[in-house]
């Protein structure tokens, strides 16, 4: 029975996988199960075994993505270091994560799932949310070490996602971005400006 839970588990991962690359080469509207199945080296019902259908699977391959981000933000988070350092450090990997992430699309994020708007929407809000709880957990820590001026911590936590949301690839493409270089020192400029306003 284990052995039948790593395979399904095993399975549903490389669907995830070959639902990166189909993205990147065809995007959403052009991938297809058919697609999803060759590439994975399954049958289509075992697909369907694991996702009900092909907008589940987008959206599950985002909710991963994001998943992975979280725990680089909690492993930053936990470091031993400046509680602005630590701040800076989350704030930049916030926005390099996502670009790393998409480099390999050619098309622009909201161009590849335009037809996954409103479950994306919805999930982006709930994304948001969970990253800004985490921020909210460090700037807790810096108003009670005296670094950072009192307030809602999760409301500042929000303010820090909004703030940084500018600079995620949504509506452009990596191409159209730049350079990863150019977008992480632009990241680290946000953070800088973000941070001088917490500080007492």
């Amino acid at each position: 029975m284990r052995d039948a839970v790593v395979s399904s588990a095993a399975t549903r991962e490389a669907i995830l996988d070959a639902t990166d690359r189909l993205l990147a080469r065809y995007g959403f509207k052009k991938m297809t199960i058919d697609d999803l199945a060759r590439e994975v080296g399954i049958g289509k019902g075992s697909v369907y075994l694991h996702f009900p259908s092909k907008e589940e699977i987008a959206l599950s391959h985002i909710d991963r993505l994001v998943e992975r981000l979280k725990e680089r933000l909690r492993m930053l988070a936990g470091q031993d270091v400046a509680i602005d350092e630590k701040l800076r450090d989350m704030l930049v990997e916030r926005v390099v994560f996502r670009f790393d992430s998409i480099q390999h699309y050619t098309q622009s994020l909201d161009e590849l799932l335009a037809n996954l708007r409103t479950s994306l929407l919805d999930r982006r809000r709930r994304y948001f949310a969970d990253e800004a709880r985490i921020f909210a957990e460090v700037v807790t820590g810096g108003q009670e070490k005296g670094v950072f001026k009192t307030g809602d911590a999760f409301d500042l936590g929000q303010t820090l996602v909004s703030a940084t949301n500018s600079l995620l690839p949504y509506s452009l493409s990596a191409l159209e971005l730049g350079d990863r270089k150019i977008v992480a020192d632009r990241a680290a400029k946000t953070a800088e400006l973000l941070i001088k306003g917490l500080m007492k």
